[in-house]
């Protein structure tokens, strides 16, 4: 008998993007729906709850319809309906939660909830079809920065987080200082393309006993207090050195704990996911560091670093395998640990 496909209705709302997608056997994406919400969040240097709950609740039903439309299968083809419960803003998770909960109920398909950063972990399965765990994977974005071992799928152990800010939230932080604007992130990237990354040490914090933990407020304090320093005294500031050199600074410290872990655990396999996992910079230097150390890099093509619902779809369909389901008092859960059910 031939093994029948199975179809995931993907959702995700845990931030500023709305997005639903429908995935095939948890790697061949029929559709990908995002409608962000940066330009309305532009205008408040940040993202406002409120406004993007509203937002999610304006859109999800377009998005949902969207995707099924684009796959060309109806909610009667769906084996399942996967969303993202947590982390997240609380508000904007319920839209997703919800939506998916009176799916779910309508057609009697199974539930599943999904954390996010196994989303994101999971969106390396799309395009690289050969990657299997165990491996390495480094989690990236504007809430996360997670150094986690993958043994197996849905099994994950969490060897380094960060004590304070994201690496994400310190580009949105800095760019703001610089005067670049929301989101921090493309814009350093870019600007960065311009400067000298060796015009200003910048400092890179080690963490006592914790060789894989990452902390970068005090990064973030340097260069604010190198442009406060600088325009005190009166002297010009080149932003694309300051850009570059923070960015190096960043980087450098991803990729020195990414690929130290990688070799003192003993994977061949590293991979990288979440939003600043499409920075450029990020991904020449793992790309090379990996090379001279024999490990095999990984990474999602920028749209799927993106907060999308088809990285939730492929993490969805590992989860049905593995037989989880959710009842209908599944809830958001902004802090959500990873590996928690």
């Amino acid at each position: 008998m031939e093994k029948k496909d199975i179809l995931i209705l993907g959702i995700e709302s845990s931030c500023d993007e709305t997005a639903a997608a429908v995935v095939k056997n948890g790697r061949e994406v029929l559709s990908n729906v995002i409608s962000s919400q940066i330009e309305l969040h532009k205008l408040y240097g940040g993202v406002v709850p409120e406004i993007a709950s509203r937002k999610h609740i304006e859109k999800i039903n377009q998005v949902i319809e969207e995707a099924l439309k684009t796959a060309q299968v109806t909610l009667e083809d769906l084996d399942a309906v996967g969303v993202t419960y947590g982390p997240g803003l609380v508000g904007a998770l319920l839209v997703g939660v919800s939506a998916a909960k009176a799916i779910s109920y309508a057609k009697k398909l199974p539930l599943i909830g999904v954390h996010h950063i196994e989303g994101h972990i999971s969106a390396n399965y799309i395009e690289n079809k050969e990657l299997k765990p165990p491996f390495v994977c480094l989690v990236v974005s504007g809430g996360h920065t997670h150094l986690v071992i993958v043994r197996d799928y849905g099994k994950y152990e969490i060897i380094g987080k960060t004590r304070d800010d994201a690496a994400g939230e310190a580009y949105d932080k800095v760019a703001r200082a610089i005067g670049l604007g929301y989101p921090g992130g493309p814009k350093i990237d870019k600007l960065s393309k311009e400067g000298d990354p060796e015009a200003i040490k910048f400092p890179k914090a080690k963490i006592e006993g914790a060789p894989y933990d990452f902390s970068f407020s005090g990064l973030k304090s340097a260069v604010l207090n190198y442009l406060n320093g600088a325009r005190m005294k009166g002297e010009k500031v080149k932003d694309a050195d300051v850009a570059a050199s923070f960015q190096k600074a960043v980087c450098e410290v991803l990729v020195e704990h990414a690929v130290g872990a990688a070799k003192e655990y003993g994977f061949q396999k590293l991979a990288i996911a979440g939003g600043v996992a499409s920075n450029s910079t990020l991904r020449t230097m793992m790309e090379k560091a990996c090379k001279e150390n024999n490990i095999l890099f990984y990474h999602p093509s920028p749209i799927f670093c993106t907060d999308n619902a088809a990285m939730i779809g492929a993490a969805a369909y590992y989860e049905f395998l593995a037989g989880t389901r959710h009842g209908w008092d599944l809830n958001a859960v902004p802090n959500l640990k990873l590996g928690e059910r």
